[in-house]
């Protein structure tokens, strides 16, 4: 039984028909992904891949647009592809890595004593988070970006009053939360 004659009701008869589609592919994918890839289990991998895309997708064979045999080179080419794209990234990802020098002891030292001294901006950044939107982008504007109340008020679309209100009011916020007046004198909140 072919892939694009209509499938009976019997699921043993729908794997009989993949089965036989398989066996009749196998050595051409097989052949189709080695000449692509020179790792033995990569071609192995690949190739059950394309397999089971094959079977996933079956639905998506029109017999009017071409035989079984072509709409699975394409499937076998999206399955390449895919695997390409992976590897870039995983390639890309180890380069970084590699790329990346290991700390010493004493950097490590020098990194954790700056993390201990961010702690209370850290904890300052955190609350922020929790206000009214309105009052975190004006807060975010005038401090972290340096505008002045009326640039921000500008770029908020507000009155200058109506920054003013909510600049105070954020500030108000942001002493109440503990450990976070030593970051609001350092950042000038």
């Amino acid at each position: 039984m072919r892939l694009d004659q209509a499938q009976p009701a019997d699921p043993l008869a729908r794997t009989q028909a993949f089965e036989a589609f398989y066996l009749r592919n196998f050595d051409a994918m097989t052949r189709f992904v080695a000449r692509r890839v020179a790792d033995p289990h990569a071609v192995a991998d690949l190739t059950a891949e394309i397999f089971l895309a094959a079977l996933h997708s079956r639905h998506t064979y029109r017999p009017g647009r071409g035989s079984e045999t072509g709409w699975l080179y394409g499937v076998a080419r999206n399955v390449l592809s895919t695997q390409r794209r992976r590897s870039d990234r995983e390639a890309r990802a180890i380069e970084r890595i590699v790329a990346r020098r290991l700390l010493d002891g004493d950097d490590i030292a020098d990194l954790t004593d700056r993390i201990d001294a961010e702690e209370p901006a850290r904890r300052a950044l955190s609350a922020m988070a929790d206000l009214p939107e309105g009052e975190r982008a004006l807060i975010e504007l005038v401090v972290i970006d340096q505008l002045t109340v009326a640039e921000a008020a500008q770029a908020l679309d507000i009155r200058v009053g109506t920054a003013r209100v909510r600049l105070h009011r954020a500030r108000r916020t942001l002493r109440k939360v503990p450990g976070v007046a030593a970051a609001l004198v350092t950042e000038g909140l």
